[in-house]
C-alpha cells in the first residue's frame, strides 16, 4: 500500500478541498503542524512513498531528499518552488510534479495590506472594541504615488488598481521597459527615484541572487519617513533588521508585511510588537478558490503517478 504524506495544513482544510479517499489502495496521512528540523522531518516522512507540500513551507534541499530513501513522487502546490532541489531529486527517481493556481489573490492581498496602512483599519478595529471612538485620521490614496517593485504578473495587477484609485503609479524592475510600464499605466523610472518619490512602494519580484537584500538601509533611508513598504513577494528580498530600525526609528512610516526571513514568524520576533505595521501569515495564495485548485490537482498528480503515467511533471 503506497503511504501519502500532506504536510503542513495548517488550517486543516485538505480533506475537505480534494476528495482523498478515492485514491485506490493508499494511506493517506494529513499533517498540520510544521516541522522545521531536518531530523524531525526525515523522521515523520521516512515510510512515506509521495509527499504533497504546500508551496515553500517545507524544504527539501538535496541533503533531505538523500535521507528519504523510499520516496518516490513529491507534489509542489503550483509549477515552481524554490525550496525544492528538482535537479537532486530527479537524479535520485523522485518525481516532482505541481499543480496550476490563481494569478490573482498576491494581488489582492496586497490591496488589503495598503489600505489598512493607510486607513490604520487596524488599529481602528481594535480601539472601537476596547470602546474607543476615532483614535487616528487615515490618508487617502488619490492623488498619492504608488511605487510598484516588479511589473510582472502580480506588479501589473496592483498597478492597475493604483491607477483605479487615481494614484501615480511608477515602476521599476531590472529588466523593465518603458514601454511594457505605459500598457499598465505606470512610468519607468530608476529603483533610487521610485523609493523617494513613492508614498507607497509595493515589492513584486521573485526572490533569486539578484533580488535577495535588494532592499536594505541605504534604500530605506531615500524613502520619505511619510512612506510605507508593502512587500507580498519574498522576505528575504528586503533586510530585515535594516526594516525593523527603519520603521522603528520612524525614518518609514511603516510597513505591511504578508512575508518574512523566517516562517512560521518566531514569537519572539521584533515585528510582532512593532507599531506601525500590518502583519499576516503568508496568506497571499491561500483563498478558498486556490486551495481547491492546489489539493485538486495535486490529488490527480498523485492518481496519475499511481497509474505509471505522471502529469505536471517538473524538471530541472
Amino acid at each position: 500500500m503506497a503511504r501519502v504524506a500532506i504536510l503542513d495544513d495548517y488550517q486543516n482544510v485538505a480533506r475537505r478541498m480534494a476528495d482523498w479517499a478515492s485514491l485506490p489502495g493508499t494511506d493517506v496521512v494529513v499533517f498540520a503542524d510544521h516541522l522545521k528540523d531536518a531530523g524531525a522531518v526525515v523522521a515523520r516522512l521516512a515510510d512515506f512513498d509521495a509527499v504533497v507540500a504546500m508551496r515553500e513551507r517545507t524544504a527539501f534541499p538535496r541533503a533531505l531528499l538523500e535521507r528519504l530513501p523510499k520516496l518516490k513522487l513529491l507534489v509542489t502546490t503550483g509549477m515552481r518552488n524554490a525550496s525544492i532541489d528538482v535537479a537532486a531529486a530527479t537524479e535520485r527517481g523522485i518525481v516532482v510534479c505541481g499543480t496550476a493556481g490563481l494569478p490573482y489573490p498576491t494581488a489582492e492581498l496586497t490591496w488589503g495590506l495598503i489600505l489598512a496602512l493607510m486607513r490604520r483599519i487596524p488599529i481602528e478595529d481594535r480601539a472601537t472594541r476596547e470602546g474607543q471612538w476615532q483614535v487616528s485620521c487615515g490618508l487617502g490614496l488619490n492623488g498619492k504615488t504608488l511605487g510598484v517593485i516588479g511589473l510582472g504578473g502580480l506588479g501589473s495587477r496592483v498597478a492597475k488598481v493604483g491607477r483605479a484609485f487615481e494614484m501615480d503609479v511608477i515602476a521599476w524592475s531590472q529588466n523593465l521597459t518603458e514601454a511594457r510600464a505605459a500598457e499598465v499605466g505606470a512610468k519607468l523610472v530608476s529603483k533610487d527615484e521610485l523609493l523617494s518619490r513613492a508614498d507607497v512602494a509595493s515589492i513584486h519580484l521573485v526572490l533569486s541572487d539578484r533580488t535577495r537584500g535588494l532592499i536594505g538601509a541605504r534604500e530605506l533611508s531615500l524613502m520619505k519617513p511619510t512612506a510605507y513598504l508593502v512587500n507580498t513577494s519574498r522576505g528575504p528580498i528586503v533586510d530585515e533588521g535594516a526594516l525593523v530600525a527603519a520603521v522603528r526609528g520612524g525614518r518609514i512610516a511603516g510597513a505591511g508585511l504578508d512575508v518574512y526571513d523566517d516562517e512560521p514568524l518566531p514569537l519572539d520576533h521584533p515585528l510582532r510588537n512593532l507599531r506601525n505595521t500590518v502583519i499576516t501569515p503568508h496568506l497571499g495564495y491561500v483563498t478558498e478558490e486556490g486551495y481547491r485548485i492546489f489539493y485538486g490537482h495535486a490529488l490527480e498528480d498523485v492518481k496519475a503517478w499511481l497509474a505509471g503515467q505522471p502529469v505536471r511533471v517538473i524538471r530541472p
